[in-house]
């Protein structure tokens, strides 16, 4: 029977996702067959070690937000020499940073919002773009620091007030219309969810894991051609930055204007989330690939040092 570590929490502002990722994903690998070593990461890195000797078959990685999916413990873990699921270094650490994926996306030919990074400071003169625009933090997942300033609003001082995530951010005009989302196994793109968050325009964190703050409708219902295109979209964006494993491409689709509208990719997220609300596993599951059989997916491609 293989032996297999689940690494879950971390010490990001997504800790407690991750903790709900561990748990789902340690009884789904109970339930495929697995022996499953539950491992609750904190900042104590040798305690983690500790834990991981002797070495399992592989890692299970259901960390989210930085050091979990930015290439920190990746580069643990192939330092140890052991498998674990989902991107490599180069793949999670370029992927966590919206500059390089942005500039990746871009060589690519794919399309992205119109934007810059800024020193935040710089909200206080006034806008760096037309509003409305996104302020991001430049390394967070989850929609976390995420902010829309919208015309003639006081969201700027705001921002600055709250503000803890480093002296830049990026700030990408804002793309009306519809949140999408597809998820990515190696080369194949699964269906394309369309999200629609029920406090309003803007899927942020709450609505991503508060039970009730959004709802999802799967496959979208849009024009023929630009599902098709989204697909392509999502598989292109993790080539672009080297991913494996599972992965999921988050896309604007502005059809204010009716259809067929236009599609823009906001990032790719190496570390999805594996919640009882997650996406990827919704999708899976519409796919006819249970929880249990996707997270055994994941274990079977675990690899370290590509």
């Amino acid at each position: 029977m293989k032996r297999v570590a689940v690494l879950y929490g971390g010490i990001s502002s997504e800790r407690e996702v991750s903790l709900v990722s561990g748990r789902e994903c340690c009884a789904a690998l109970r339930e495929a067959g697995y022996e499953v070593v539950p491992v609750e990461v904190t900042a104590d890195l040798p305690a983690l070690v500790a834990a991981l000797t002797p070495r399992p078959d592989a890692v299970f990685n259901a960390l989210h937000g930085r050091f979990g999916e930015d290439g920190a413990i990746q580069g643990v873990l192939d330092w140890l020499d052991i498998p674990y699921t989902h991107s490599g270094v180069h793949a999670s650490a370029a992927a966590m940073d919206k500059l390089v994926s942005r500039n990746l996306f871009a060589a690519a030919g794919l399309p992205i919002p119109r934007g810059r990074v800024i020193a935040i400071e710089e909200l206080r003169a006034g806008d760096p773009l037309p509003p409305p625009y996104v302020v991001k933090p430049i390394n967070e997942g989850s929609s976390v620091g995420v902010s829309i300033v919208h015309p003639g609003s006081n969201t700027r001082e705001e921002i600055l007030a709250a503000w803890h995530y480093g002296p830049k951010a990026l700030v990408e005009e804002f793309v009306p219309g519809r949140e999408l989302t597809i998820g990515v196994l190696e080369d194949r793109a699964l269906t394309i969810t369309d999200i629609r968050a029920d406090a309003g325009v803007f899927y942020d964190y709450e609505s991503k894991y508060a039970p009730g703050g959004s709802h999802h409708i799967v496959p979208a219902e849009m024009d023929a051609a630009r599902f098709a295109e989204a697909l392509a979209l999502a598989v292109g964006a993790a080539k672009a930055l080297g991913c494996r494993g599972a992965c999921r491409a988050d896309l604007r689709y502005d059809d204010t204007h009716g259809e067929p509208g236009r599609l823009v990719l906001l990032e790719v997220n190496t570390q999805p989330g594996l919640t009882p609300t997650s996406l990827l596993p919704e999708q899976a599951k519409h796919c006819g690939i249970s929880f249990p059989e996707l997270c055994a997916w994941m274990v079977e491609r675990a690899a370290c040092r590509v």
